[in-house]
């Protein structure tokens, strides 16, 4: 199976930490990271897909953080 993931968070270093745990435990980067202004909050939202080939069957209720 291959994993999808899409990371987001505000723009920050906290950003880059989680992009970087899950590159570091195999995650792929899939595309461009996105940026997106929050009008509400006055905050730029970030946002980058990862996928991970697996030898796990798909499930619904699968955690993909913790693959």
């Amino acid at each position: 199976m291959k994993a999808y993931r899409f990371i987001t968070e505000e723009d920050n270093s906290k950003f880059c930490h989680r992009v970087t745990e899950a590159l570091s435990k195999g995650w792929e980067l899939y595309g461009e990271p996105q940026l997106a202004y929050n009008n509400k909050s006055g905050l730029m939202r970030c946002g980058q897909a990862v996928t991970k080939d697996t030898n796990l069957e798909y499930r619904s209720d699968l955690k993909l953080s913790n693959i």
